[in-house]
């Protein structure tokens, strides 16, 4: 099956995984594939139909992740047990993860055995890598994402950003941004190099297309000098040259800038006029870093800029996040605010959530609030630090999921 499937993929368009996957599958037993994956925000779980296929039985064109079957699997990744079919074959859910990153669910029907649960879980796999390998030049996927039209600016924005999921054994990262279809001037991002990760959210003035730009900028320029290896103070500098030489003294943006050596759990992070990041300890409290901001980027007012440091502990969570969480209103006024944020990330976090969930849950949260109304955009860049370690493959990368079982 996976052999088969594999030399097959290499000439597979996204709009033939479908019908490409259902016949490998039945090389193994396994019948009544679909492959269902998540919509921008998450709340939706959308079938994906092969290219041409010929009307068949009826499925359910899309499933609500509250509520159904199919959505606790994808919610808590784990293989779930659906209805059986007509045939009594048993029916089951399997999350589709790359690597950590949720990207839906797959129906399969087959014998309720032990190499079939086996076989499920290999061809999940390999469903995620075709559908992540093909999805960036398809837009028959995004499409199939969007349950509504984009902006321009957001465009930009989710072309830009890495995935929302990360996980290395050292730390899982998650990251959300709303409005998901008009996000405009927020930006998040992250990366590796040896033993430190990267973390940075911008928040750019303004919530039009030039927000986007300025946005798209402020992280473009951050990349660039820092794989040429410039020190953390040296970011914000740069990235105000940019903005200066592009926009002269009309834009701005703020930002926090952090680096966390995963050897030894110092935190590093420079803040240019933004919110100041939040540790989240043992799933029980939390602080504020404090640390003297800096003027923001495009600005030019030459203030100083100012390094700071966190030792932080095994499990702690550090959150960066821009005002449009916080600040996030009901028609009557009533601010979202620090504490609730905070809050409902500990509530959760004591619940055992995984972070992508949590994140998830969140910004259904926050919408709520605000009646599905944001007025400015809201980022969340979450990084849970799990301990130092003398080698990556000491112990296995923590899926941002529960472990798969067989319910």
């Amino acid at each position: 099956m996976l052999m088969g499937l594999l030399a097959d993929s290499h000439v597979m368009s996204f709009e033939h995984i479908p019908k490409v996957v259902s016949q490998h599958a039945a090389v193994a037993g396994l019948t009544d594939v679909r492959v269902y994956l998540g919509d921008l925000q998450r709340e939706l779980l959308r079938l994906l139909v092969s290219e041409g296929a010929p009307p068949g039985e009826r499925h359910p064109a899309e499933l609500t992740v509250e509520g159904s079957v199919a959505g606790r699997a994808y919610q808590y990744g784990r293989v779930t047990a659906g209805s059986s079919g007509p045939d009594g074959k048993h029916c089951w859910w399997i999350p589709l993860l790359d690597g950590t990153e949720r990207l839906g669910v797959l129906h399969v029907a087959g014998p309720d055995d032990e190499g079939t649960l086996e076989a499920m879980l290999a061809l999940a796999s390999l469903v995620a890598m075709l559908v992540v390998s093909s999805r960036v030049t398809s837009d028959t996927y995004a499409r199939l994402s969007r349950s509504r039209a984009m902006n321009v600016a957001a465009e930009m924005q989710w072309q830009l950003m890495p995935p929302r999921t990360y996980s290395d054994g050292r730390v899982t990262i998650g990251a959300v941004m709303e409005p998901a279809y008009q996000v405009s001037g927020d930006a998040y991002d992250y990366a590796t190099a040896g033993n430190i990760v990267h973390l940075s959210v911008f928040d750019a003035m303004g919530h039009d297309t030039a927000a986007g730009l300025t946005a798209n900028l402020a992280v473009g320029a951050c990349r660039n000098r820092r794989r040429q290896d410039a020190g953390l103070a040296d970011l914000g500098d740069a990235i105000e040259e940019v903005l200066l030489e592009q926009f002269g003294h009309n834009r701005f943006v703020t930002g926090v800038m952090a680096d966390l050596d995963t050897a030894t759990g110092v935190l590093a992070w420079t803040s240019r006029g933004h919110l100041p990041p939040v540790v989240i300890r043992g799933g029980r409290w939390s602080s504020l870093l404090a640390c003297p901001p800096s003027h923001p980027m495009g600005s030019d007012l030459g203030l100083p800029t100012t390094v700071c440091h966190e030792h932080l502990q095994p499990g702690d969570r550090v959150v960066l996040y821009t005002d449009g969480i916080t600040e996030a209103r009901t028609s009557a006024g009533v601010e979202f605010g620090l504490t609730a944020f905070v809050d409902f990330l500990i509530r959760h976090h004591a619940d055992g959530l995984p972070v992508p969930e949590t994140l998830r849950r969140l910004m259904r949260a926050v919408r709520q609030h605000h009646n599905d109304r944001l007025q400015d955009d809201a980022t969340i860049l979450l990084c849970e630090w799990f301990g130092p370690m003398t080698q990556s493959t000491e112990r296995a990368a923590p899926v941002a999921g529960v472990p798969l079982v067989h319910e």
